[in-house]
């Protein structure tokens, strides 16, 4: 059976408020789950207590192999239970494929608008040369 420490939802709409729990993979998220190990309250200033856990209850299950969401993984990084590894993902600012498409339109429309000025400046000063 593989185990998630993960959060459950609770509270009323617009004001939430989040059970961290140990749950089956296939439960749902505000359904089963196996033990209750904490609490996350987002409404709360971040200087005060926002997270409540039981740290042996957490060791006890990081332990039997159940495994923290991301979220959950941020918590036990700021409680010092377990090291969350920072990501990076670079190409996520990325524009998407027809964006660049769009992007490399304009570029090429530019640069024909600048050769096209650059040689009608270019003629009148060939003009001048040729009457001279």
């Amino acid at each position: 059976m593989a185990l998630k420490i993960r959060l459950a939802r609770a509270g009323s709409k617009k004001r939430p408020y989040y059970h961290i729990v140990v749950a089956d993979v296939r439960s749902p998220r505000d359904g089963r789950f196996i033990e209750a190990v904490g609490a996350w309250n987002p409404l709360l200033p971040k200087d005060g207590d926002r997270i409540k856990l039981d740290e042996d209850r957490v060791k006890h299950w990081l332990g039997n192999g159940a495994l923290p969401t991301d979220r959950v993984a941020r918590f036990l990084d700021q409680a010092g239970i377990s090291k969350r590894e920072a990501r990076n993902n670079p190409s996520k600012a990325q524009p998407g494929k027809k964006a660049q498409e769009r992007a490399a339109l304009l570029a090429k429309a530019q640069e024909d608008a600048a050769a096209a000025a650059a040689a009608a400046a270019a003629e009148p000063a060939q003009a001048e040369a040729s009457a001279e």
